[in-house]
């Protein structure tokens, strides 16, 4: 038997390795959440994957994505990160889409056979189109909430939207899929409130506004959103947290 996961399997067993292999899960939104969800995931055995993400590795990432180094600056995200994973466990399945989640493409982005979906995205009109199709599939799916302007990672929290506070974008998801007649959503959201930027560098807005960064400050889905200041330790923490329940959801699964 290969050593690489027998600490894992000392915790839940061989039957368990076996659930986690031959599960596939889907991350959407490859950036400071979205890689460490991955990492998380890849190193708990999961046996197959469906990386999403439009972007590239730009150096306003460096501070916070696990697959950013000088070295894959202007890289695509998915592409890298898949090479990552794959240098850790070369046996993994990896598929990956460089795309944006769109409600015309929903369907490319979210195959049949997806057995969990994790939304890393940063757009609310995104994570709407994936928390739709999640129910319409019948797949589970977990929701990372803001992470952007916050210092304490201590006060991520794991809860139904509808139960949440603070976390203004939990306020505008519970609005619009409340419209959508949703009621029950899992997510991972801090109760820290957000701190204000000290100022809004102009250069970042074109390259990273609209990617990468989970938000903080969406009162309007259509306005321009502004950039969010971040810390490594706040999306990392997130992404772990993320991938903690989705391998005990597999796990617990009937």
């Amino acid at each position: 038997m290969s050593e690489q996961f027998i600490r894992t399997e000392m915790l839940i067993g061989e039957d368990g390795i076996h659930r986690l292999k031959k599960a596939k899960v889907a991350i959407y939104g490859v950036g400071g959440v979205g890689t460490y969800v991955a990492e998380g995931l890849v190193r708990a055995g999961i046996g197959h994957f469906l990386l999403v993400d439009d972007d590239i590795i730009c150096e306003s990432n460096l501070n916070r994505q696990l697959h950013a180094t000088i070295n894959t600056i202007g890289k695509s995200k998915v592409e890298t990160m898949k090479e990552r994973m794959e240098s850790i466990n070369p046996e993994v399945k990896i598929e990956t889409i460089q795309s944006f989640v769109l409600y015309d493409n929903i369907n490319e982005v979210v195959p049949l056979d997806l057995t969990y979906m994790v939304d890393a995205l940063d757009t609310v009109t995104a994570k709407i189109a994936l928390v739709l199709k999640s129910g319409e599939l019948n797949i589970p799916l977990i929701s990372a909430m803001g992470t952007g302007n916050k210092f304490e990672p201590t006060m991520l929290k794991v809860s139904d939207l509808f139960k949440t506070n603070v976390c203004p974008l939990c306020k505008v998801m519970r609005k619009e899929l409340k419209a959508r007649g949703v009621r029950k959503l899992k997510v991972v959201y801090s109760e820290e409130q957000p701190t204000k930027p000290l100022f809004q560098p102009s250069e970042l807005a074109d390259t990273e506004a609209m990617s990468g960064q989970n938000q903080d400050e969406m009162p309007d889905m259509h306005k321009k959103r502004a950039t969010p200041g971040s810390m490594s330790f706040v999306p990392s923490v997130a992404g772990m947290i993320i991938a903690s329940e989705v391998v005990k959801d597999i796990l617990n699964r009937k």
